[in-house]
């Protein structure tokens, strides 16, 4: 069984930035599949960037060229560096792993979540 905790949330203001930290419990480098989605209120929850166990990545199409994605496998964990936040990042941001391939942002692990919160 794999737990995920998320943290590095908070409220800033625009223009700012956060990083988050997910921290896997065991070690990580058998999850082959990380990522960091959000979901804010009255929305789907959303891609916002993935991470291979052999660095590839992929992100969002609101993200692209602000936020990054690393992991440190001796740490256990996934980070999610937010640059120049905007007020529509605002959301509770959660990491997912996964061992397999996943398909249709169906990972089997997920964690609780750490808001997000930007002001203009």
């Amino acid at each position: 069984q794999v737990q995920l905790v998320e943290s590095g949330g908070g409220l800033v203001q625009a223009g700012e930035s956060l990083r988050l930290s997910c921290a896997a419990s065991g070690t990580i480098f058998r999850l082959n599949y990380m990522g960091w989605y959000r979901q804010a209120p009255g929305k789907q929850r959303e891609l916002v960037a993935t991470i291979t166990g052999g660095r590839s990545t992929n992100y969002g199409d609101s993200v692209k060229g602000r936020f990054t994605i690393s992991r440190d496998n001796v740490k256990s964990t996934v980070y999610l560096q937010m640059n120049s936040l905007q007020p529509e990042d605002t959301a509770v941001y959660y990491c997912a792993a996964s061992y397999m391939t996943v398909v249709d942002h169906k990972y089997p692990y997920w964690g609780q979540g750490t808001q997000v919160t930007v002001s203009s």
